[in-house]
C-alpha cells in the first residue's frame, strides 16, 4: 500500500518520537519531481550503506545519534544538528542510537528519476 504523502499547506507533525522510536519506521512525507522530504528512521547499529544522490541533500537529527560517513571523515548527528550535503557526495548513515533524521532532497537535474529509485530502494532496506 502506498504511502500517503502531505498535500501542500498540510502540517506534519516532525516532534520526536521518544519512547515509541524503537517501533517507528521510515516514511516519505512529500514527493514532487524536483523535491522530496522523508523522515529517516535509523535503529542502533544498523546502517544505510554508501551511496549517492545527484541531488542536494540537508539531514536534520530530530532525536537520537546518528553518524553521517563521508569520503575520509564521519559526522556526529544528535538531536537539533543539521548538515548539507552537495549533490553527488557518497555518504553513508549509521545508527549509533535509535535515530529520527528529516532528510530532504533537492533535485537540480535530469537524473532525479534514478535517484527516486535509489532512494526508495536504500529505504526498502532498512
Amino acid at each position: 500500500m502506498a504511502l500517503k504523502h502531505a498535500a501542500p499547506g498540510q502540517v506534519v507533525d516532525l516532534r520526536p518520537f521518544g519512547s515509541r522510536l524503537a517501533a517507528a519506521r521510515t516514511s516519505a512525507i512529500v514527493r514532487t519531481p524536483h523535491f522530496e522530504a522523508v523522515r529517516l528512521v535509523v535503529p542502533a547499529g544498523t546502517e544505510i550503506p554508501s551511496h549517492k544522490v545527484s541531488g542536494q541533500i540537508t539531514l536534520y537529527c530530530v532525536e537520537g545519534h546518528a553518524q553521517l560517513g563521508l569520503t575520509g571523515e564521519t559526522i556526529d548527528l544528535r538531536a537539533g544538528n543539521w548538515v548539507y550535503l552537495e549533490g553527488d557526495e557518497p555518504h553513508s548513515v549509521k545508527g549509533i542510537e535509535d535515530a529520527s533524521l528529516l532528510l530532504n532532497i533537492l533535485f537540480l537535474s535530469n537524473r532525479n528519476v534514478q535517484d527516486r529509485q535509489d532512494v526508495a530502494s536504500t529505504r526498502a532496506s532498512d
